[in-house]
């Protein structure tokens, strides 16, 4: 998918939702476990009742494969029932090694599953993301600030010399690798007030902004720091949708959960004169 493509697609659902299917097994409601595959199923009916307010999917690897091939069987099929219809496609897989390492997870991810997207961790440099980029119309999502604890660890490490953030070297070193076409960014919903800073710097990148919902982050000041002329904002929430039920009504709920966020997202973006 395109960068014009993602624009569109967000223009037409009225939307830049995306729906994090962070599918714990120990979590889905008992009565699914009556089904061949419980976790697919899950997933099957949160797509099919959500799929007209949200752009994106996320499913996040290591709930599949932390279950072994039934878990691989699980993504799978999970992928192909995506395929179905229109929305962008991220493996939350936070992939990132030497380059021919690089090189197979791209062609696992990009040609055998065929997602849109895949998230990648810089620290290892150039070599390792390059060949994640070499693949048209698929996209890198790199991180750069995340919301967990631990980010205050390592990201906020200032350089003496340039009084630069290591967050904003990885962003600004990044830039030449790739390009607002091909290159996305992770921003922790719980760091909004450092929006402004990257805006700065990725002006025309998209940004994946997980932490919307269960991790308490603001979806109006993601979108008030973050916004740009072709939106450039792609929303995550996982828990808070997916689960907001564990009963045999969850996928109701859920649906529930994903226009509550959308119906706030056309508000934001027809203020914001980016739908009419």
């Amino acid at each position: 998918m395109t960068r014009n493509e993602l624009f569109k697609l967000i223009q037409k659902k009225k939307s830049f939702l995306c729906i994090g299917l962070d599918s714990d097994i120990s979590k889905i409601p008992a009565y699914l476990n009556d089904y061949n595959d419980p976790v697919f199923e899950f997933n099957k009916q949160i797509i099919d009742h959500t799929q007209e307010f949200a752009i994106a999917y996320k499913p996040n690897l290591a709930f599949y494969e932390s279950r072994g091939h039934e878990g691989w069987k699980s993504l799978e099929k999970t992928i192909q029932h995506l395929k179905k219809f229109d929305v962008f496609t991220i493996a939350d897989a936070k992939r990132g090694d030497i380059g021919n390492t690089s090189s197979l997870y791209a062609k696992a991810f990009f040609e055998k599953l065929d997602f849109d997207a895949i998230t990648v961790a810089p620290y290892m440099g150039n070599d390792s993301v390059s060949p994640f980029l070499k693949y048209k119309d698929k996209w890198v999502i790199l991180l750069a600030l995340t919301s967990n604890k631990g980010a205050f660890d390592f990201q906020f490490i200032e350089n003496k010399n340039t009084g630069r953030k290591l967050f904003e070297d990885v962003l600004l070193k990044s830039e030449v690798w790739g390009s607002p076409d091909n290159m996305m960014y992770v921003v922790g919903a719980t760091q909004a007030d450092m929006l402004k800073d990257i805006r700065k710097i990725a002006h025309d990148h998209f940004l994946l902004i997980p932490g919307i919902g269960a991790q308490g982050g603001s979806l109006e000041e993601v979108a008030r720091y973050g916004l740009n002329k072709h939106c450039g904002l792609i929303v995550n929430s996982s828990r808070g949708i997916i689960f907001a039920s564990q009963d045999k009504d969850f996928a109701e709920r859920a649906r529930e959960k994903a226009l509550e966020l959308q119906q706030e997202m056309e508000k934001i973006l027809t203020v914001n004169n980016l739908i009419k």
